[in-house]
Order: structure tokens, then C-alpha cells, then sequence
């Protein structure tokens, strides 16, 4: 495994950030993490809700370089 160099970034309902303005597009941010990740969801509205009920945070990462052992 390598080590690598870049940024990290908190978006939530504790964590706003100025692009994050709208609720609506902060469900729809855990969504497309959840889904890129490979999840799946037969109630979105409940994944919605829960999202809510917990005050989820999505933690974006930005690679700016890796570095590799090999």
C-alpha cells in the first residue's frame, strides 16, 4: 500500500460549506457518496431521513499526488 498527499473536506448539516448552501443538494451528495461506493437503497426516502435524523457528515478527498512502495 502507498501514501499519498491531498485534502480532505467536511460536508454536513455540523459542517457546512459555502457550495453546500441547500439542503436539497446535501441529500443528494450522500446519495451520489453512497451509491459511488457501490451502496444501494430500496427506501430512499428512509436513507434520506436517516441521513437527516443522525446529522451524517460526508468526508470528500482530494488525491493531489500517491506514491506507491513498488
Amino acid at each position: 500500500m502507498g501514501d499519498g498527499e491531498g485534502r480532505a473536506e467536511l460536508a454536513g448539516p455540523d459542517d457546512p460549506q459555502p457550495w453546500l448552501t441547500e439542503t436539497e443538494r446535501l441529500r443528494l451528495l450522500f446519495r451520489a457518496v453512497f451509491t459511488a461506493a457501490g451502496g444501494h437503497h430500496d427506501d430512499w426516502e428512509e436513507y434520506d431521513r436517516v441521513m437527516a435524523e443522525q446529522r451524517r457528515t460526508a468526508v470528500l478527498v482530494e488525491p493531489v499526488r500517491t506514491y506507491s512502495n513498488a
